[in-house]
């Protein structure tokens, strides 16, 4: 059982080692003047800002990349299927995101939009690309592909459905 547990913690992302928008490292708390976002001892969450003592604006992660439009997940929806399920496919993957920004503040959706094989959606989190393969394998069935880069940094899933 030990060496199944080593294998598959060696898939795992690393977002935290690997990930340049996630190394910088603040010196107290901070605040995002985009999103509201606060930080506390290195992590971004929606708490309420305490109303004592200095608290920094700094842009938050995910609107950094959102900004630079350098997504770490990338979901891509192809099949037949996607043209006669598409709004219920696209309220599936925007409850996904509510549920998991809820908790991460750092896991969004940055854009949704159409491609000629169907729907492509990026994300500002590993995490969230990968919950949405999962949400749509699990709601739809259909063939879902994972595929890490190198440095863990980002995330290409495929779904496909006939």
């Amino acid at each position: 059982m030990d060496k199944f547990r080593d294998r598959r913690q060696e898939k795992l992302p690393q977002t935290e080692l690997h990930d340049p928008y996630l190394k910088q490292r603040l010196s107290g708390p901070a605040k995002c003047p985009e999103c509201g976002a606060f930080c506390q001892a290195g992590r971004w969450s929606w708490q309420a800002i305490p109303a004592n003592g200095h608290i920094d604006d700094v842009k938050c992660p995910a609107c950094r990349r959102i900004a630079d439009q350098a997504p770490a997940g990338t979901v891509t929806l192809s099949g037949d299927f996607i043209s006669t399920h598409q709004d219920e496919i696209l309220s599936l993957v925007r409850n996904t995101e509510a549920r998991e920004k809820s908790e991460h503040a750092l896991e969004r959706i940055m854009q949704c939009s159409s491609s000629p094989d169907g729907l492509v959606v990026t994300t500002t989190g590993v995490h969230l690309a990968t919950r949405i393969g999962h949400a749509l394998d699990a709601a739809y069935k259909g063939h879902t592909e994972y595929q890490y880069s190198d440095s863990d940094a980002h995330v290409r899933v495929n779904w496909l459905r006939n």
